[in-house]
Order: structure tokens, then sequence, then C-alpha cells
């Protein structure tokens, strides 16, 4: 073999005995890196801001809409239907005084004019009676010359007051007939809408027959119910005047839609069963008849299910926090200036549907931790993510 030869199988063993060797000295002279101690920064927590400051109680509750007014209608005289209103369907609605159907008024008039003719006879014989009266009088007073007062009968006394009595029952049952031709219209009561009606034109309807059914639309009202706790927050009026202001809401979808109310009485009765008490909410105009501008609420009818948010007492000086910030056995998580959690108990004074009212134990300005802390025990160092203020 040539020399040539001989290089180029020792010289790639050479390389590769050298890279080895520079690997192990290599490996040799590194220093292992030195351990680094990283200080704990604590766990992240989320914070309010306690603010203390006047307060609103709400007293939340839900109910059911009810007429205030409801009327089953029927006519107070017999006969049948020659008219009935356009709007006299379910679902129409009526003012106060408008008419709904009318009947058959031929009979009716015909006995007004029998009245008429009764009472015009019975004030001629009332007028006959007192003539004969008046010529009786005069011939006793000219015979008998002041000897004692004359025989009742002698001078149609008792004649002149059957007369004036017949006469008083004419003008009666002329009034009556009269009382009954306006009858035959029949009118609605109040403001009102037609639930139901069961007639039609040329039906004959008898009196006292219920043919329709109305509620009033100047007012509803909604009967909640209340644990008895929560009555002693609300001002319930005695008079129906007054009371507590309240908001009735309806959820539609993604819309919620909002009426002003009043809470006017209450009920006076608790349930034996639930032991819950019950309260009325007035609310006018549900069908925004008197709107004079175009209102996007759908009317509050009856039957609707709502929530109501009753307005209570105002107090002073209480921290309003998030219902999530109170924890076990009435107590808060704040962060301390050092960055410590603090446990701490404080004084609740009402729970509302999403915060807790904290009358003593917190401080104007102290974070209050809201969010959760696994392991969580005084002294645990924290750091906070968000500070904002308390709702």
């Amino acid at each position: 073999m040539s020399k040539a030869g001989y290089l180029k199988i020792i010289l790639p063993i050479v390389v590769l005995l050298i890279g080895v060797a520079g690997a192990g000295l290599m490996m040799k002279s590194r220093r292992p890196p030195e351990k680094a101690q990283r200080e704990f920064a604590g766990v992240l927590v989320e914070t309010v801001a306690v603010k203390r400051e006047q307060h609103q109680v709400t007293v939340a509750a839900t109910g059911t809409v009810q007429a205030r007014r409801r009327a089953m209608l029927a006519p107070q005289v017999s006969g049948r239907v020659t008219a009935i209103a356009d709007e006299f369907i379910a679902g129409g609605f009526f003012r106060e005084g408008e008419t709904l159907f009318e009947l058959e008024k031929v009979d009716y008039r015909l006995a007004v004019e029998q009245a008429e003719a009764d009472l015009a006879k019975a004030d001629l014989d009332l007028a006959l009676e007192r003539g004969r009266a008046r010529v009786a009088k005069d011939e006793w007073q000219r015979l008998q010359a002041g000897n004692g007062a004359p025989n009742p009968l002698v001078v149609y006394e008792p004649q002149l007051k059957n007369a004036e009595a017949r006469v008083g029952a004419a003008r009666a049952t002329l009034a009556q007939a009269r009382i009954n031709l306006e009858r035959t219209m029949v009118k609605a009561p109040f403001n009102c809408l037609l639930l139901d009606e069961d007639i039609d034109l040329g039906q004959y309807v008898r009196a006292g027959n219920t043919v329709a059914t109305v509620i009033g639309t100047d007012l509803v009202e909604i009967v909640v119910p209340l644990p008895l706790a929560e009555l002693s927050w609300l001002d319930i009026p005695r008079d129906g005047k007054g009371g507590a202001a309240a908001t009735v809401q309806f959820a539609a979808g993604d819309q919620t839609f909002s009426w002003p109310g009043r809470l006017v009485r209450a009920l006076g009765e608790v349930d034996p069963r639930g032991r819950m008490a019950r309260v009325v909410i007035d609310v006018d105009d549900p069908y925004l008849l008197q709107q004079q501008s175009a209102d996007e609420r759908p009317p509050l009818a009856v039957g609707m299910f709502v929530d109501v948010l009753l307005q209570g007492q105002r107090m002073e000086q209480v921290a309003v926090v998030p219902r999530r910030a109170l924890r076990d056995g009435d107590t808060v998580w704040l962060a301390d200036r050092d960055g410590r959690l603090r446990i701490r108990a404080v004084e609740v004074l009402r729970r509302e549907k999403d915060s807790v009212l904290i009358g003593d134990g917190l401080q104007d300005g102290e974070r209050l931790i809201v969010s959760a802390v696994a392991g969580a025990a005084d002294g645990l160092k924290v750091r906070l993510h968000v500070e904002e203020a308390a709702p």
C-alpha cells in the first residue's frame, strides 16, 4: 500500500481521537451552574376597594300580575241584541261609559209611553179631587159656621190622599220605565279590557245572565310572597297611600322591560305552609293606554310572571360587598399593606341577591379579596391582580 493510502486511513482516526480528547477536557473543566433561590411572589388574587356609604335596601321577590278590577257583565233587562260595538271581541278596549251592545227598545219605549199616559191621568184625577175637596170645605164652612172640625170624608181628605198616592205611583212607574229603556244600552262600567263574550246579533238574552267578562285597564296589582323577616325592611302603608317604591321587571329573551310600581298594602295573613306573608304592588296604566309617545314595552298583561324589586330602608355608613367575598363563619379575606392575607370577622347586616351589607369590621380603602384562594391562611403572601371599586 502506498503512503497516500495510509494517510487516508490514519488521518480521520487521528482527527476523531483529537475531538474526543478535546470534548473530555472541556467536560472536566466545566463548572456546574449555581442554584438560584427564587423568592415566592405570592398568590395572585383579585380585590375590590371597600367603600362605606349610604345604601338603599332592595328586597327582591316574584309574583303574578292580577286584575285589580274584574266584572262579570249581565244585562239588567231582557231582550234581543240589535247592535254590538266593533271592539266587542276578546281583547277589545273600552272607556268607561262606552256602549258595548244594545237590546231591542220597542217594548221599553211603549212602557214609557204607557207610564206617561198613566201619570197624566193620575194628575187629572188629583186635580179633580182637589177641586171637590175645596168645594166641599167651602160648603161646610158656610153651613156649619165654625161648629168644630169637619168630618174628613165630608171634605174629601181620604180621596185627596188616594189621588196623590196614585200620582206618586205613576211617577215611579214612569221613572222605572225610563231606566229600563236606558238599560237596553249596556255600557262599560269602567275603563276595561274585554276578556270574553258570549252574545251575537239577534240573540235573545235574559236579565241577569252573564254575557261577558271585563278587567280594568287603569291599574293592575301583583301579589308578592315575602319571608316574614323581609317585612321589617319595608314601609307598608295601612291606609293604601304611600308605601315603598317598586320596580316591576319582565324578561323577554335578552331584553328586560320595567314598570314603576308601589307597595300599597299587606294582605294581613301568613301562609301556614311556607310561612310567607303577602304584600300587594300596584302598577298604573299597565296596558300603556295613557302614554303620549311611542313605548317599546309590551303590555303588563294579567297572568304575566314578573320580578319585583322593592325599595326598603336607607342604611347609613355600610359597606356593600359582593356575596362571593363573604367566607364561612361571616368572615372576609383582606390584603394588607404588606401583601399578606388577613382573615377578619365582620358584622353581616343583610344578604341581598348579589351583595352583602357589612356593618362593623371593614374600613374605607381596605382591599377585599373576592377571588378563591386554595389553602387560604392568615398571613399568606398575596399579590394583587386588579383593584376596582366595590359595587
